[in-house]
């Protein structure tokens, strides 16, 4: 007998027999997608296998010991090692190296543990072509090519491999399910039906999904409540770093990173990022470039920022970002318009953090300011300051968390001075080149040279 289907709409859940345009219920366009309805158990009636309610007391215990992968960066996102029973997603764009990864995590675990390689994408020849350019062959690393979820699911029951990589969960489908595979519905059913196996037979799954530009395919947006932890794979395709992010981790910190380089043999976990991004920082007296001290879970960062604020040639002056927020750029330059007196209105501005890295959080705000002002004032930025600040709108310095690890990875880099807030200076009295600012005004005064 087939499996019964409905659409329901994505945004208000509105159901129905067929595919609909426009929702009835929102008015959205384009929101009904495909899903499974399996059979409806009768009032009061217990499903098989159905859990009890019992104190939260009387839960046991289970010491779970985590898989390491060897590759320190990954441990590092993922908490300490793989949990066993886990489900994990790991996306990103098409391209950007998230089979390359998960095949060279795969060998690594191989040499102690059976792992499986579920590919929907390639053939179990092109896969090993790719393992002999990775130099990852080993033995106990066993490959699968296959798109049916239910023959996957016999073999991962039948092997019972601790570690199970399906790339990609795009191309896997369900019988049953009348869409397409990659349809939301099928990727929903297909992610269930490896959610249950990783519970009930304890096997770690690694899930692959693609994001396209607008986030729209059925991918890892549709995954994010359904799996156990969230890895995002960023960068450019044009650039040599790749920065693996956790950003739902249910057995470890969030927005924690790690940081690759992309070579020939595959991807190699950078020890000492701040090193290697700020190596290229122009030496002498240049304008318009400042340092930020970042903090990336609990991972300090130091950023090279850079600003070009030049006189428009157009009615309308433009602003351009490359990693950082463009609305916080445009908050920044009207805080020093309107509160240090810089007439950035009639002036293009230009900011970039160096090195493809996506640097979103408030602390970045002061260096931001200062290359805006350096490169606005044509003075430079002392070459020795590293920054850490949010500006408010009144052009007061806010305090920033984690400054202790700031300032201690400024200071082992060879930076002799660290600006930041009052408030945040009295929580490391006695530090040694550490300097303090109330306002914006007085930051850029200790900042620029004179």
């Amino acid at each position: 007998m087939r499996a019964k289907t409905r659409y329901f709409c994505q945004a208000c859940g509105q159901q129905s027999t067929r595919w609909l345009g426009r929702c009835p219920g929102c008015g959205a366009w384009n929101s009904f997608v495909e899903e499974l309805i399996g059979p409806q158990a009768a009032p009061g009636e217990l499903t098989a296998g159905g859990d009890q309610p019992r104190s939260i007391t009387e839960v046991p215990v289970l010491e779970v010991e985590r898989f390491q992968t060897e590759l320190g960066e990954m441990d590092r996102v993922l908490g300490g090692g793989i949990v066993p029973g886990s489900l994990v997603l790991v996306g990103g764009d098409p391209g950007i190296g998230k089979s390359t990864l998960l095949l060279q995590v795969a060998h690594l675990l191989s040499s102690r543990l059976k792992v499986l390689y579920v590919s929907g994408e390639e053939s179990s020849s092109q896969i090993r072509i790719r393992a002999d350019r990775l130099g990852a062959l080993s033995p106990g690393l066993m490959l699968l090519s296959e798109t049916d979820i239910d023959a996957v699911e016999r073999h991962l029951r039948e092997l019972a491999p601790p570690v199970a990589i399906i790339d990609s969960i795009q191309t896997m489908f369900k019988n049953g399910v009348a869409s397409a595979p990659g349809s939301v519905g099928q990727v929903r059913e297909c992610a269930a039906q490896l959610m249950r196996l990783a519970k009930t037979t304890g096997i770690s799954i690694f899930l692959v999904g693609h994001v396209t530009k607008e986030g729209l395919l059925a991918g890892p947006r549709v995954l994010e409540h359904m799996v156990d932890t969230v890895l995002y794979l960023e960068g450019e395709r044009h650039q040599f770093f790749r920065i693996l992010r956790s950003v739902k981790n249910r057995f470890g910190s969030t927005n924690e990173i790690g940081i690759f380089e992309m070579k020939v043999n595959g991807l190699v976990e950078v020890a000492n990022p701040t090193a290697l991004f700020l190596i290229q920082r122009p030496h002498g007296d240049v304008t318009g470039s400042a340092v930020a001290a970042g903090l990336e879970g609990t991972r300090p960062l130091l950023l090279e920022i850079q600003a070009l604020v030049t006189p428009t040639a157009y009615g309308m002056p433009r602003r351009m970002t490359a990693g950082v927020d463009h609305n916080r750029v445009a908050l920044i330059a009207a805080v020093l318009e309107k509160r240090v007196g810089l007439n950035l209105g009639s002036h293009d501005i230009y900011v970039n953090a160096v090195g493809g890295v996506k640097l979103d959080e408030p602390a970045a705000d002061l260096a931001i300011a200062c290359a805006l002002a350096s490169s606005f004032r044509d003075v430079p930025v002392d070459a020795g300051i590293a920054l850490a600040g949010e500006i408010g709108l009144t052009g007061e310095l806010r305090p920033v968390t984690g400054v202790e690890k700031r300032v201690r990875e400024a200071f082992k880099l060879g930076f002799s001075r660290f600006l930041l807030s009052a408030q945040n200076a009295s929580s490391i009295k006695g530090e040694h080149g550490v300097v303090a600012a109330d306002t914006l005004a007085e930051a850029l005064e200790l900042a620029l040279k004179v």
